[in-house]
């Protein structure tokens, strides 16, 4: 079992930035992969940045370029920095950890980009 934390969300101007956070509450040494994916009001959640175990990182097309990924395993957190900001990423970004064959999701954050 683990529990993760999202941080960082929040109110940003288009082509604003923000920072997200993801805390676990172990050891995320052996994780599979975290990601982040988001989900807009009415849409599916989809994933935006995943990042493995090995350090090999995935990106949505709307996204590369602009968001980068990155995992601490020393302070057992994932990262996702994000630049150049569009209106249309406007959703709640939500953590995720692979370990083994389970799923686990953090709570939510909000980003909201204002035109």
């Amino acid at each position: 079992q683990v529990q993760l934390v999202e941080s960082g969300g929040g109110l940003v101007q288009t082509g604003g930035s923000l920072r997200l956070s993801c805390a676990a509450s172990r050891s995320i040494f052996s994780f599979s992969a975290m990601a982040w994916y988001r989900q807009a009001p009415g849409e599916q959640r989809d994933l935006v940045a995943q990042i493995t175990e090995g350090g090999i990182t995935n990106y949505a097309d709307s996204v590369k370029g602009r968001f980068t990924i990155s995992r601490d395993n020393a302070k057992n957190t994932v990262n996702l920095q994000m630049n150049s900001l569009k209106p249309e990423d406007t959703a709640v970004y939500y953590c995720n950890a692979i370990i083994g064959w389970l799923n686990y999701w953090g709570q939510g954050t909000q980003v909201t980009v204002s035109s």
